[in-house]
């Protein structure tokens, strides 16, 4: 296994912007203080902006994810409510379908360091945080194994945050080849 940061660096750099990373995703949650206390306290992300919106409207607040990137939340007081299976997976990876709708978010993986990931798991647990064994995705027919395998890429936990949010710690195992790009994109539009 490989556990440099090579996988992140062999891929084909884009031609038309120069892109740098994720500068932030903006998630909306139902508590703000509750969020605050998940994601500072139990996933020790610095809190680094707060912002009250105008005219009541709501708050917007940014967590430090590392290397420059941020997690960013709205509270809005008139949300609607979220539906597990439309607006967020209605079930952890491994425990039943994981489909969302159209246009939503399916889950937030954070990049971690492949020999973190077993300490990362009982540390979750510790908190109180229901967390899946780690995966290991693979090549296999279930495209996930409990071993590692010779073509394992990444290794995974997945929980979820007080909105029901999934979030995975991933750590990618090796780089990525040609032979990795091998499925041809589907497509629902009427030729």
């Amino acid at each position: 296994m490989n556990t440099s940061a090579t996988a992140k660096t062999a891929r084909k750099q884009n031609a038309k912007f120069e892109i740098k990373g994720i500068n932030h995703l903006a998630l909306t949650c139902k508590d703000m203080k509750r969020t605050v206390e998940f994601y500072s306290g139990v996933l020790g992300m610095p809190l680094i902006k707060t912002i009250d919106l105008p005219k009541g409207m709501g708050q917007h607040f940014f967590f430090d994810i590392g290397n420059g990137d941020a997690l960013a939340f709205f509270w809005f007081p008139n949300s609607p409510e979220s539906v597990p299976g439309v607006t967020h997976p209605a079930n952890l990876v491994g425990r039943g379908p994981i489909t969302t709708a159209n246009a939503t978010m399916n889950h937030v993986a954070f990049n971690v360091a492949p020999d973190k990931i077993d300490e990362y798991r009982e540390r979750l647990a510790k908190a109180g945080v229901e967390v899946t064994p780690v995966i290991n995705h693979d090549a296999s027919e279930q495209q996930a194994s409990r071993e590692i395998t010779p073509t394992t890429f990444v290794r995974s936990i997945y929980f979820l945050d007080p909105d029901g949010i999934q979030l995975e710690f991933a750590a990618w195992t090796r780089e990525m080849t040609e032979d990795d790009v091998n499925c041809e994109p589907h497509s629902n539009a009427a030729g």
